[in-house]
């Protein structure tokens, strides 16, 4: 999972250096479990700036070459917080589906990352988390995983607030 979230932050960051910047890796993206047991998005974007690159990816954790089995991708430009069923985003995204060897579903054994890229007035930024279906399984009701551990939704929100 790391050399995935390498390889993302590498080219991501590659990218930023290009054009002059580089992005930050920053908790503005986060994981919880509803009532109902289905796994949630947490996106909160800093300030009212767009963000793109919204997208999950998932693979087998034990996968060397970490082919990605299941997630979606969303084209354009999004603004504002949000919060959707994991593998359902909002249908007026028209989020291309990626993967589906291993169905839109959390599965055991996978690991995952969510984000996005924010690039407003040369300060440009990635919001992720990258989370395992066990990190999920073991939240506490009321709980999100965000920063690579369990927390409440209050400090989650002071903690991407605190990242901007």
């Amino acid at each position: 999972m790391r050399r995935r979230v390498l390889t993302t932050v590498g080219v991501l960051t590659g990218a930023a250096v290009l054009s002059g910047c580089t992005a930050l890796d920053l908790p503005l993206a986060a994981v919880a479990v509803d009532a109902d047991g289905t796994p949630r998005a947490l996106i909160r974007p800093c300030g009212d700036d767009g963000y793109r690159g919204l997208g999950l990816e998932g693979w087998p954790s034990s996968d060397e070459d970490e082919t990605v089995t299941t997630g979606w991708a969303v084209a354009g430009e999004r603004s504002g917080d949000s919060q959707f069923p994991l593998f359902s985003p909002p249908g007026a995204w028209e989020a291309e589906r990626k993967g589906d060897k291993g169905g839109q579903r959390l599965l055991p054994g996978h690991s995952y990352r969510l984000g996005f890229g924010q690039y407003a007035g040369g300060d440009d930024h990635n919001g992720t988390v990258a989370f395992t279906a066990a990190d999920i399984s073991g939240l506490e009701p009321g709980q999100v995983w965000a920063d690579d551990r369990a927390m409440s939704p209050g400090e989650f929100e002071e903690l991407a607030e605190g990242a901007c």
